[in-house]
């Protein structure tokens, strides 16, 4: 694809216009002299099993209301921070963080204390907390002015906030709280909307992005919609006033298809078809026969040596139909005739094609990104190393052009490969190291669990081992997920009636 950058206006115009099992007292406690922190931390950083168990064997009389128990788990909860924490300063890598996604349940008393326990007994020190999801926004119902539902909307818990309560239990722990948002993903809550029927992307096939997602649960919007980037710019400002320590953007993109439409080789199959995406592609147009010639492309998805001629009659002032980064060779059209010029045209219309969809991503990052760096917190991309490849003379249908993304944002990418060993991985993350910028950061996302394959991916501590030949160019790694750390916890947590 061109490397040739389009002028694209900065976000800050478009800101300046936004609104702003039950335990009782006989059950045995181990030794209440804990053993030293160093003591208990193993090879990857993990609170050994033993003062794990203690510490949550404390935390459950705790709950029942023995003061003496509340103290000493207290100074445990200190205590395994300080370990962790020095672990990691000594052991690469110095950031490893894990993702989580919270449920209702989740108010429950001590749910949230037994979640980051678990989360610093493993070795983490950062928690990505899934906070826009699945058409849902974790803010408390009763002050939920955002186009989306709370996730939390169980009777009497409307002004519950667990979003700034997992911030405040991860930080008592010792660990930076992130918050996980989804980008133009809005979720199917935010279809229903007649409202907002035009701020959701459409293709050339007479499709939204509702309909080509196999679940039906995720809908991708129109990223140059202006009420799309207000009700996104408004959620952000409610979860910045939460305070996370840091914010990372996942689904920067546009929906992943299946069978032959994984491809996108015609304009048909691109998400330029809804009001605001078509206006802004034809402002790019530098004249009127580029103009017209543009308006032609989408309506057929193609032009042809008549349709040059004809707009060579029309406008005879005109050498050559222009458009932001086209820069012909060609000054006289005289000198090759219409069906000559045709397939450069016609080319070069599909690669700006291309090039708008993927700018609108680019431009809608930074404008979601644009009030977390305001307050001088970190702000990270979340990407698919193959997102943006070609295939032929076509390019992979979610168009994420990760390599594009600016260098001032974290970089995420999943390397999430699955061969029966790390050669995949492996592959993909050098795939992004080769690509970036110097001092772009990169944080790579593992799949997996500890001590066991999962999905044809080895264990972490395999992926870890060899991840670990690049530690001079990254020092931060995260893994996904909880849910596949603990199951069962998982479960019980999704699954279970509030008391």
């Amino acid at each position: 694809m061109s490397k040739r950058a389009l002028n694209v206006a900065k976000p800050k115009l478009i800101l300046q216009h936004l609104l702003a099992v039950i335990f009782t007292t006989s059950l045995l406690v181990p030794n209440l002299k804990s053993q030293p922190a160093s003591a208990q931390v193993t090879r990857y950083c993990h609170i050994s099993s033993s003062a794990a168990e203690e510490k949550e064997q404390l935390r459950l009389l705790a709950q029942k209301g023995d003061r003496d128990a509340e103290r000493r788990y207290q100074e445990l909860v200190r205590e395994h921070s300080r370990a962790v924490q020095d672990c990691r300063r000594r052991t690469w890598p110095q950031v490893q963080a894990i993702w989580l996604r919270l449920y209702p349940c989740d108010v429950q008393g001590g749910s949230l204390q037994k979640i980051m326990d678990k989360v610093v007994n493993q070795g983490y020190n950062q928690v990505y907390i899934e906070t826009f999801f699945d058409g849902q926004v974790l803010l408390p119902a009763s002050t939920n002015n955002t186009a989306w539902p709370s996730v939390i909307r169980t009777p009497g818990q409307e002004n519950t906030d667990l979003l700034a309560q997992a911030i405040q239990k991860g930080r008592e722990r010792g660990l930076k709280v992130y918050a996980w948002m989804f980008t133009t993903n809005f979720g199917y809550t935010y279809a229903k909307r007649q409202d907002r029927e035009d701020a959701i992307a459409r293709n050339g096939k007479g499709q939204t992005s509702l309909y080509v997602v196999d679940n039906g649960s995720q809908v991708f919007v129109d990223p140059y919609n202006l009420q799309a980037k207000r009700d996104y710019y408004q959620m952000m400002m409610e979860v910045m006033r939460r305070r996370p320590d840091g914010v990372l953007f996942d689904y920067v993109r546009y929906p992943r298809q299946a069978g032959k439409d994984s491809i996108a080789s015609r304009v048909t199959d691109l998400w330029l078809y809804s009001k605001s995406t078509q206006q802004a592609l034809f402002q790019r147009a530098l004249n009127n026969k580029g103009l017209q010639m543009i308006r032609l492309f989408l309506s057929k998805g193609y032009v042809t040596s008549t349709d040059i001629a004809q707009l060579d009659q029309q406008y005879p002032e005109e050498i050559e139909p222009l458009w932001q980064g086209r820069n012909p060779t060609i000054q006289q059209k005289a000198i090759v005739p219409p069906q000559e010029r045709q397939p450069l045209v016609q080319s070069e219309l599909w690669q700006l094609s291309v090039a708008h969809a993927m700018q609108g991503i680019v431009d809608f990052l930074a404008l979601a990104a644009y009030p977390v760096q305001q307050q001088g917190v970190p702000a990270g991309v979340v990407f698919f190393p193959g997102g943006n490849q070609t295939v032929g003379k076509g390019y992979d249908s979610r168009l994420q052009p990760w390599d594009r993304f600016p260098t001032s944002l974290q970089w995420h990418p999943m390397v999430y490969g699955k061969c029966d060993s790390t050669n995949c991985i492996i592959s993909e993350l050098k795939q992004v190291l080769n690509t970036a910028k110097p001092g772009t950061q990169i944080i790579p996302a593992l799949a997996g669990a500890w001590g066991k394959s999962m999905s044809n991916r080895p264990p972490l501590e395999e992926q870890m081992q060899d991840l670990s030949q690049y530690k001079s160019n990254i020092k931060g790694v995260s893994h996904f997920a909880y849910s596949w750390q603990h199951p069962e916890d998982d479960n019980n947590r999704k699954f279970c009636r509030i008391r």
